[in-house]
């Protein structure tokens, strides 16, 4: 029995729904790029003169303090650079905005073209209005939280523009399903990514990024303060210390070690499971996901060098968004 071929305007239709989907999918990658500089801009990476501006300006907000005199001073080999990072996320701001909500038109679009198409795909219709849903709850996540300091509004905003984008991918190019031990692979290593950006995040919305050095220095810190678990409460504004010298969060010790600690267990995670994908035939995933490892642990590395450099923390942040997309494309 030979099926018959979809009509060439149901063809049509559908090549443009994948097209908008592809678009939509562009445009949140972009907004999670610029949420990414805007949130690690705020904590102060790239700043100068480094490592004393980070977090300065939290820090005297918390203490109550107005920059004065003698901050001025501190701060003056930086002035020009701080200026042009200024200029630089406002531009990024105004970006942010229009292309959010060019993307919420294209998700409002694509909710519509699923609810108006005959048969319904019950499968495209859920995702988008799960694409919906998202995309209101960061609109409401950014109009009522746009000034706090709690850890728990960067992770929403973190893992909402993850998920819109693994959502939209999901819409432009639609998955052949997994076999074999592919799909329980694939949903262990998506877990333990999600594990990774949570901690990942967590680190950078506390100001841990500072608060120790190497994984066994971490996990020292974090046992001679008595293991403090609440720091992990995202729910919980972290206490920065008062002096510009040392860590700004020496509490942070416990989130960043926890963090590499995870990176090690998620690399046991994905190796197998891009080395499942390469036996099905899945080879451009496998080999993606390959890179994305290695690409994410040559940052890592960088990044725990101590400098903290901006473009190394918005590529980290980048390969995550990346990994994500491409593993929740396994797991259905």
């Amino acid at each position: 029995m030979t099926l018959a071929s979809p009509a060439p305007d149901t063809a049509r239709r559908r090549q443009s729904f994948h097209r908008i989907a592809l678009l939509c999918a562009v445009l949140v990658l972009a907004i999670t790029s610029l949420s990414a500089f805007l949130r690690l801009s705020k904590a102060g990476l790239g700043c100068a003169p480094w490592p004393q501006c980070y977090g300065q300006a939290l820090r005297e907000q918390q203490a109550g303090a107005q920059a004065g005199a003698a901050g001025a001073a501190t701060m003056g080999l930086g002035m020009a650079q701080n200026e042009t990072v200024s200029h630089e996320v406002a531009l990024a701001r105004l970006a942010h905005r229009v292309v959010a909500t060019v993307a919420l038109v294209l998700v409002i679009v694509l909710v519509l073209s699923t609810l108006g198409e005959r048969p319904r795909r019950t499968d495209e219709l859920v995702t988008a209005l799960a694409l919906l849903a998202v995309a209101l709850f960061l609109a409401v996540l950014g109009l009522r939280t746009a000034a706090s300091r709690l850890p728990v509004v960067a992770l929403g905003n973190l893992l909402g523009g993850f998920a819109m984008l693994a959502l939209a991918a999901r819409l432009a190019v639609p998955a052949v399903p997994p076999r074999g031990a592919l799909r329980p692979w694939a949903a262990l290593a998506l877990g333990g990514v999600l594990v990774q950006v949570l901690l990942g995040g967590l680190v950078s919305a506390s100001f841990a990024s500072l608060s120790c050095s190497g994984l066994g220095g971490c996990l020292a810190a974090a046992a001679q303060q008595g293991w403090p678990w609440a720091a992990l409460d995202p729910w919980r504004e972290p206490v920065f210390a008062a002096a510009t010298a040392g860590p700004v969060n020496p509490a942070g010790a416990l989130a960043l070690g926890l963090h590499r600690v995870a990176g090690i267990v998620l690399l046991l995670l994905l190796l197998p499971t891009a080395l499942l994908a390469w036996r099905q035939g899945r080879v451009r995933g496998a080999a993606l996901l390959l890179g994305l490892v290695v690409v994410q642990m040559g940052l890592g590395l960088w990044l725990s060098a101590g400098t903290l450099p901006l473009a190394a923390a918005l590529a980290h942040n980048l390969g995550a968004a990346l990994m994500l997309t491409l593993l929740l494309r396994w797991v259905r």
